[in-house]
Order: structure tokens, then C-alpha cells, then sequence
């Protein structure tokens, strides 16, 4: 449950290339997914936090342990939901996206074990899966960005 602040950190200090564009590893800039990244958390923590853990069940799903247990996503193989899609309008205000990003991340640590959210290809995530699934995403768009970054150079 600790990985998250550091990535976090890591987003952060790709800010100042926020403008930063590479086709050839992704159609959107650095800012995108660094906002993107940002909603993605706060939007998942906020069902959560809202969840009823009584409602929670346990189920095995291959692909979720496959992922966790490598511990990243493949490229491209994913669309994101609408509701966590960035709107291109300018540069967001990135401290106020960060600093309610880490509030939700202190009401996820305080959340129960057992509240949740239905990943649309994972099935249920608990407290500890959503802690995991989120780092895992997180890592895989500052990939994304050092990718963009490094190639562009």
C-alpha cells in the first residue's frame, strides 16, 4: 500500500514536461497521462470509499493474478472509460489534482478491507487489490512517460 506515494512523487516531477509529445509511443502528451493517472485514482477511490463491503465477494480471475503478479499492463490493450479521460482544454491545475489525489489515497488507507470497485476486466477489487492495481497503473504510464521523454530527446 506504500508504492503509490512514491509514484505519485514520480508524476509530479514530470510537470515541467508536460508538453511533451512522441507519436511514435503514444498519440497524447506527457500532461495527458499524468492527468489521466490522476483521475484514475481518484475516481476509483471515491467508489470505493462509497462501496458497501458486505457486497464484496472473492472470485479468481486469471488475468488479474497473471497482471499482478507481473506486475505491469501491456501496451495498447486497453481503452480507457470515459469518466477518466483528460479534456484537452489547456494545462490542468496540477497542484489541486495532486493534493485531492492524496486525500483520496488517505481515505483508501482508512477505507475497510472489504469496500471495493468492479474493474471491468479484474472482477470485484478489495482495499489491498485496488492498492495494487493502481500502483500498477500508475507504473505503467510513467513507462509511458519516460518512454515519450527518452525518445524524444
Amino acid at each position: 500500500m506504500k508504492n503509490l506515494e512514491p509514484s505519485l512523487d514520480k508524476l509530479y516531477s514530470y510537470i515541467p514536461e508536460a508538453d511533451m509529445l512522441n507519436s511514435a509511443v503514444s498519440s497524447v502528451n506527457v500532461a495527458w497521462h499524468i492527468e489521466h493517472s490522476l483521475l484514475v485514482i481518484s475516481k476509483i477511490i471515491e467508489t470505493v470509499v462509497n462501496s458497501d463491503p458486505a457486497k464484496y465477494e472473492w472470485k479468481f480471475d486469471f488475468r488479474r493474478s497473471f497482471v499482478f503478479f507481473l506486475g505491469k499492463f501491456p501496451r495498447g490493450k486497453a481503452k480507457a472509460p470515459e469518466v477518466v479521460i483528460p479534456v484537452q482544454n489547456g494545462q490542468p491545475n496540477f497542484d489541486a489534482l495532486f493534493r485531492s489525489t492524496r486525500t483520496a489515497i488517505t481515505q483508501l488507507q482508512n477505507a475497510q478491507k472489504n469496500q471495493f470497485f468492479v474493474h471491468p476486466i479484474f472482477g470485484k477489487l478489495n482495499k489491498k487489490d485496488t492498492f495494487t492495481m493502481l500502483d500498477i497503473h500508475t507504473k505503467h504510464h510513467l513507462l509511458i512517460i519516460q518512454d515519450i521523454i527518452s525518445q524524444t530527446l
